[in-house]
């Protein structure tokens, strides 16, 4: 869903991809974008926050992103500091986040975790739930509605997510049958068998 926005440590950051897979032998790595602005956010001298696991040697440092080059529409960063294959291994599965600047122009489909909770789920023009939580991992995001039945996880997808409006508290879902089929208010479809029709029995 586009950029995600954290509150961190008294600034604010902006998640913005996360690196992939080792390309080539000189440390590029390959990047899976989470910005609709990749031209904006990875620029030559560019610096990402890491989000790796304490063990790892890179956690608490920073990368500086040398250059951004397209292989086969595939999206290819080379770091500072980042020299060969061995480097770039190590930082498969990282998450790059940089410091958002307050007085930039938002970004589609961009919001502070706490913008989005609270907000009312509207499935079919009836409210399913409430969105309780935001959780971040590394392939997708899941939010967590609680409802009457207790609580749903629903993947922060375009596909299930139609739309956001902060304004009216409300977020619109398109999810598949059964996420939210327990939740009472939601009209189900009559069997086959116990369809009325107006065809007088026969005798």
């Amino acid at each position: 869903m586009g950029e995600v926005k954290i509150p961190r440590e008294g600034r604010t950051q902006l998640r913005v991809g996360r690196l992939t897979k080792a390309h080539g032998l000189k440390g590029a790595i390959k990047v899976e974008m989470y910005t609709d602005a990749p031209e904006r956010r990875f620029v030559p001298g560019a610096v990402f926050s890491l989000q790796v696991p304490t063990s790892s040697p890179w956690h608490g440092k920073t990368l500086e992103l040398i250059e951004l080059k397209w292989y086969n529409a595939q999206p290819v960063a080379f770091f500072k500091g980042v020299l060969d294959r061995s480097d770039a291994e190590g930082l498969i599965k990282a998450i790059l986040w940089i410091d958002h600047d307050p007085n930039e122009e938002p970004e589609e489909d961009a919001w502070f975790d706490h913008q989005l909770v609270g907000l009312k789920v509207i499935r079919d023009g009836q409210q399913v739930g409430t969105l309780a939580q935001v959780d971040h991992f590394p392939v997708q995001d899941l939010l967590t509605v609680t409802t009457e039945n207790g609580d749903v996880l629903v993947p922060f997808v375009k596909s299930i997510v139609a739309s956001v409006d902060l304004e009216a508290g409300e977020m619109v879902v398109t999810p598949p049958p059964g996420l939210f089929e327990e939740i009472p208010d939601e009209p189900s479809e009559p069997a086959a068998d116990e369809v009325e029709t107006d065809a007088p029995d026969a005798k």
